[in-house]
């Protein structure tokens, strides 16, 4: 009985690994604006201003240094940053 125990012990923790190592390959995929914008307001809670291009592109001119790699958009990089920032300029 124990050693089932563990078996599904040990599946679930290699799970919730493979799991987890996707979503970091995700998070630091460069993607573009749009498909960053897309993913940000499907995952934003209920209740946040939503992003829009025009507010993303002024995110970016103000944060030129988070670009290195152009226009390309890294979700782990700048999601929280945007979650930051939104809020204080959702009115442009």
């Amino acid at each position: 009985m124990i050693n089932l125990f563990v078996f599904l012990l040990i599946c679930g923790i290699i799970a919730n690994m493979k799991k987890y190592r996707e979503e970091l390959r995700i998070g630091q995929m460069q993607i573009s604006l749009s498909d960053f914008l897309e993913s940000y307001n499907k995952n934003i809670p209920k209740g946040f201003p939503q992003a829009t291009a025009q507010l993303l592109k002024k995110f970016k001119d103000e944060h030129l240094m988070l670009f290195k790699n152009g226009d390309l958009w890294s979700l782990d990089q700048h999601r929280k940053k945007i979650i930051d920032w939104l809020p204080r300029n959702s009115n442009v």
